[in-house]
Protein backbone atom coordinates (compact mmCIF):
# COMPACT_ATOMS: atom_id res chain seq x y z
CA UNK A 1 0.00 0.00 0.00
CA UNK A 2 1.30 3.45 -0.92
CA UNK A 3 0.03 7.01 -0.51
CA UNK A 4 0.55 8.94 -3.75
CA UNK A 5 0.71 12.72 -3.38
CA UNK A 6 -0.41 13.88 -6.82
CA UNK A 7 -0.17 17.39 -8.18
CA UNK A 8 -3.52 18.00 -9.88
CA UNK A 9 -2.26 21.11 -11.65
CA UNK A 10 -3.53 24.69 -11.49
CA UNK A 11 -7.17 24.06 -12.33
CA UNK A 12 -7.81 22.74 -15.83
CA UNK A 13 -8.41 19.00 -15.61
CA UNK A 14 -6.24 18.27 -18.65
CA UNK A 15 -3.17 19.84 -17.03
CA UNK A 16 -2.61 16.88 -14.73
CA UNK A 17 0.40 14.86 -15.88
CA UNK A 18 0.03 11.51 -17.59
CA UNK A 19 1.69 9.87 -14.61
CA UNK A 20 -0.71 11.65 -12.27
CA UNK A 21 -3.77 10.51 -14.23
CA UNK A 22 -2.52 6.92 -14.44
CA UNK A 23 -1.76 6.81 -10.73
CA UNK A 24 -5.16 8.27 -9.90
CA UNK A 25 -6.83 5.58 -12.01
CA UNK A 26 -5.04 2.84 -10.07
CA UNK A 27 -5.90 3.93 -6.51
CA UNK A 28 -8.84 2.55 -4.55
CA UNK A 29 -9.03 5.61 -2.26
CA UNK A 30 -8.83 9.27 -3.26
CA UNK A 31 -8.54 12.19 -0.86
CA UNK A 32 -9.03 15.56 -2.55
CA UNK A 33 -9.82 19.19 -1.73
CA UNK A 34 -13.23 19.71 -3.26
CA UNK A 35 -12.87 23.48 -3.52
CA UNK A 36 -9.59 23.30 -5.45
CA UNK A 37 -9.61 20.11 -7.53
CA UNK A 38 -11.87 19.96 -10.62
CA UNK A 39 -14.66 17.39 -10.53
CA UNK A 40 -13.57 16.08 -13.93
CA UNK A 41 -10.45 14.61 -12.38
CA UNK A 42 -12.47 12.41 -10.08
CA UNK A 43 -13.83 10.64 -13.16
CA UNK A 44 -10.31 9.21 -13.55
CA UNK A 45 -10.73 7.24 -10.32
CA UNK A 46 -11.87 3.60 -10.45
CA UNK A 47 -15.70 3.32 -10.41
CA UNK A 48 -15.68 1.72 -6.96
CA UNK A 49 -13.06 4.04 -5.44
CA UNK A 50 -13.73 5.66 -2.07
CA UNK A 51 -13.78 9.44 -2.64
CA UNK A 52 -13.12 11.67 0.37
CA UNK A 53 -13.44 15.45 0.18
CA UNK A 54 -10.92 16.85 2.67
CA UNK A 55 -12.27 20.42 2.60
CA UNK A 56 -13.78 20.03 6.08
CA UNK A 57 -11.23 17.57 7.50
CA UNK A 58 -8.41 18.49 9.86
CA UNK A 59 -4.99 16.83 9.79
CA UNK A 60 -5.97 14.23 12.40
CA UNK A 61 -8.95 13.12 10.31
CA UNK A 62 -6.82 12.89 7.17
CA UNK A 63 -4.26 10.84 9.09
CA UNK A 64 -6.99 8.41 10.17
CA UNK A 65 -7.99 7.90 6.54
CA UNK A 66 -4.39 7.11 5.62
CA UNK A 67 -4.06 4.63 8.45
CA UNK A 68 -7.39 2.94 7.64
CA UNK A 69 -6.40 2.54 3.99
CA UNK A 70 -3.00 1.20 4.99
CA UNK A 71 -4.56 -1.39 7.28
CA UNK A 72 -6.91 -2.43 4.47
CA UNK A 73 -4.05 -2.64 1.97
CA UNK A 74 -5.52 0.04 -0.30
CA UNK A 75 -3.48 2.50 -2.36
CA UNK A 76 -4.36 6.16 -1.78
CA UNK A 77 -4.32 9.07 -4.21
CA UNK A 78 -3.90 12.31 -2.30
CA UNK A 79 -4.79 15.02 -4.82
CA UNK A 80 -3.36 18.47 -4.23
CA UNK A 81 -3.87 21.50 -6.45
CA UNK A 82 -0.84 22.78 -8.35
CA UNK A 83 2.41 21.05 -7.50
CA UNK A 84 3.01 19.37 -4.11
CA UNK A 85 6.38 21.11 -3.70
CA UNK A 86 4.95 24.62 -3.16
CA UNK A 87 2.43 25.74 -0.52
CA UNK A 88 0.66 22.37 -0.57
CA UNK A 89 0.84 21.41 3.13
CA UNK A 90 2.13 17.93 2.28
CA UNK A 91 5.12 18.16 4.64
CA UNK A 92 3.01 17.68 7.77
CA UNK A 93 1.16 14.77 6.15
CA UNK A 94 4.45 13.11 5.20
CA UNK A 95 5.68 13.53 8.76
CA UNK A 96 2.67 11.62 10.05
CA UNK A 97 3.08 8.90 7.43
CA UNK A 98 6.72 8.53 8.46
CA UNK A 99 5.62 8.09 12.07
CA UNK A 100 3.32 5.22 11.02
CA UNK A 101 5.83 3.68 8.64
CA UNK A 102 3.43 4.15 5.72
CA UNK A 103 5.20 4.46 2.34
CA UNK A 104 4.45 7.35 0.01
CA UNK A 105 5.59 8.92 -3.23
CA UNK A 106 5.16 12.29 -4.93
CA UNK A 107 3.90 12.84 -8.47
CA UNK A 108 4.69 16.42 -9.52
CA UNK A 109 2.14 18.69 -11.15
CA UNK A 110 1.96 22.00 -13.03
CA UNK A 111 2.35 24.79 -10.43
CA UNK A 112 0.09 27.84 -10.36
CA UNK A 113 2.93 30.24 -11.15
CA UNK A 114 3.72 28.32 -14.35
CA UNK A 115 0.07 28.47 -15.41
CA UNK A 116 0.05 32.20 -14.64
CA UNK A 117 3.15 32.75 -16.80
CA UNK A 118 1.49 30.82 -19.62
CA UNK A 119 -1.63 32.99 -19.35
CA UNK A 120 0.55 36.09 -19.52
CA UNK A 121 2.56 34.64 -22.41
CA UNK A 122 5.75 35.63 -20.62
CA UNK A 123 9.02 33.96 -19.76
CA UNK A 124 9.71 34.86 -16.13
CA UNK A 125 13.49 34.84 -16.60
CA UNK A 126 14.79 37.17 -19.32
CA UNK A 127 18.48 37.53 -20.30
CA UNK A 128 20.17 40.67 -18.88
CA UNK A 129 16.88 41.73 -17.20
CA UNK A 130 16.16 39.14 -14.54
CA UNK A 131 17.26 35.57 -13.85
CA UNK A 132 15.76 35.04 -10.41
CA UNK A 133 12.19 34.18 -9.43
CA UNK A 134 11.10 34.27 -5.80
CA UNK A 135 7.98 32.30 -4.82
CA UNK A 136 6.53 33.58 -1.58
CA UNK A 137 3.43 34.70 0.31
CA UNK A 138 2.57 37.03 3.18
CA UNK A 139 1.77 36.08 6.75
CA UNK A 140 -1.68 37.60 7.04
CA UNK A 141 -3.95 35.24 9.00
CA UNK A 142 -1.59 32.39 8.16
CA UNK A 143 1.53 30.66 9.46
CA UNK A 144 4.13 33.34 10.31
CA UNK A 145 6.95 33.88 7.85
CA UNK A 146 10.46 32.95 9.05
CA UNK A 147 12.86 35.81 9.87
CA UNK A 148 14.30 37.45 6.77
CA UNK A 149 11.46 36.38 4.48
CA UNK A 150 9.30 39.49 4.82
CA UNK A 151 8.38 41.35 1.61
CA UNK A 152 10.67 44.28 2.36
CA UNK A 153 13.69 41.96 2.58
CA UNK A 154 12.76 39.93 -0.48
CA UNK A 155 11.84 43.03 -2.47
CA UNK A 156 15.28 44.55 -1.87
CA UNK A 157 16.67 41.93 -4.28
CA UNK A 158 14.75 43.41 -7.22
CA UNK A 159 13.98 39.87 -8.42
CA UNK A 160 10.65 38.87 -9.91
CA UNK A 161 8.27 38.15 -7.04
CA UNK A 162 5.44 35.65 -7.36
CA UNK A 163 3.03 35.91 -4.45
CA UNK A 164 0.53 33.21 -3.62
CA UNK A 165 -2.44 33.53 -1.28
CA UNK A 166 -2.28 37.31 -1.27
CA UNK A 167 -5.25 38.59 -3.27
CA UNK A 168 -7.09 39.86 -0.20
CA UNK A 169 -4.05 41.80 0.93
CA UNK A 170 -2.92 43.38 -2.33
CA UNK A 171 -2.90 46.90 -0.84
CA UNK A 172 -0.42 45.81 1.82
CA UNK A 173 1.69 44.02 -0.77
CA UNK A 174 1.87 47.10 -2.98
CA UNK A 175 2.72 49.38 -0.06
CA UNK A 176 5.63 47.16 1.03
CA UNK A 177 7.04 46.74 -2.48
CA UNK A 178 6.72 50.30 -3.81
CA UNK A 179 9.94 51.53 -2.14
CA UNK A 180 11.91 48.76 -3.86
CA UNK A 181 10.31 48.45 -7.30
CA UNK A 182 8.71 51.85 -7.92
CA UNK A 183 5.18 52.61 -9.10
CA UNK A 184 6.10 52.04 -12.76
CA UNK A 185 7.32 48.47 -12.26
CA UNK A 186 5.33 45.98 -14.35
CA UNK A 187 2.88 43.87 -12.35
CA UNK A 188 0.23 41.31 -13.17
CA UNK A 189 -2.41 39.21 -11.48
CA UNK A 190 -3.76 35.94 -12.81
CA UNK A 191 -6.83 34.55 -11.10
CA UNK A 192 -8.15 31.02 -11.66
CA UNK A 193 -5.25 30.27 -14.00
CA UNK A 194 -6.07 27.73 -16.73
CA UNK A 195 -9.75 27.54 -15.79
CA UNK A 196 -12.74 28.64 -17.85
CA UNK A 197 -13.12 31.75 -15.68
CA UNK A 198 -9.44 32.70 -15.86
CA UNK A 199 -8.85 36.43 -15.35
CA UNK A 200 -5.66 38.23 -16.36
CA UNK A 201 -4.86 41.74 -15.12
CA UNK A 202 -1.81 43.61 -16.44
CA UNK A 203 -0.50 46.93 -15.24
CA UNK A 204 2.05 48.44 -12.91
CA UNK A 205 2.68 48.27 -9.21
CA UNK A 206 0.99 51.66 -9.02
CA UNK A 207 -2.35 50.57 -10.47
CA UNK A 208 -2.63 46.80 -10.08
CA UNK A 209 -4.31 46.96 -6.65
CA UNK A 210 -7.14 49.11 -7.99
CA UNK A 211 -7.57 46.71 -10.93
CA UNK A 212 -7.88 43.75 -8.59
CA UNK A 213 -10.34 45.55 -6.32
CA UNK A 214 -12.51 46.46 -9.31
CA UNK A 215 -12.48 42.85 -10.54
CA UNK A 216 -13.99 41.55 -7.30
CA UNK A 217 -11.46 38.68 -7.09
CA UNK A 218 -10.46 37.82 -3.52
CA UNK A 219 -8.84 34.39 -3.80
CA UNK A 220 -7.19 31.85 -6.12
CA UNK A 221 -4.94 34.48 -7.65
CA UNK A 222 -1.21 34.80 -8.24
CA UNK A 223 0.41 38.24 -8.03
CA UNK A 224 3.58 38.87 -10.04
CA UNK A 225 5.84 41.91 -9.73
CA UNK A 226 9.08 42.48 -11.62
CA UNK A 227 10.83 44.03 -14.61
CA UNK A 228 10.87 40.84 -16.67
CA UNK A 229 7.09 41.10 -17.08
CA UNK A 230 7.54 44.09 -19.38
CA UNK A 231 10.94 43.36 -20.87
CA UNK A 232 11.21 43.86 -24.64
CA UNK A 233 14.76 45.17 -25.12
CA UNK A 234 17.24 42.52 -24.06
CA UNK A 235 20.14 40.51 -25.45
CA UNK A 236 19.41 37.09 -26.90
CA UNK A 237 20.12 34.12 -24.66
CA UNK A 238 23.62 32.63 -24.84
CA UNK A 239 21.85 29.36 -25.70
CA UNK A 240 21.35 30.60 -29.29
CA UNK A 241 24.51 32.67 -29.60
CA UNK A 242 26.81 32.01 -32.55
CA UNK A 243 29.72 32.66 -30.19
CA UNK A 244 28.92 29.86 -27.72
CA UNK A 245 31.13 26.81 -27.32
CA UNK A 246 29.13 24.05 -29.01
CA UNK A 247 31.04 21.40 -27.06
CA UNK A 248 29.77 22.68 -23.70
CA UNK A 249 26.08 23.19 -24.53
Amino acid sequence: MTVHFIGAGPGAADLITLRGARTLAACQVCLYAGSLVPDELLAECPPDAKLIDTADLDLDAIEREFVAAHEAGLDVARLHSGDPSVFSAVAEQMRRLDAHGIPYEVVPGVPAFAAAAAALKRELTVPTVGQTVILTRIAQQATPMPPGEDLATLGASGALLVLHLGARYVDRIVAELLPHYGADCPAAIVAYASRDNELVLRGTLGDIADQLTSSGVRRTAVILVGRTLGASQFRDSHLYSTERDRHTC
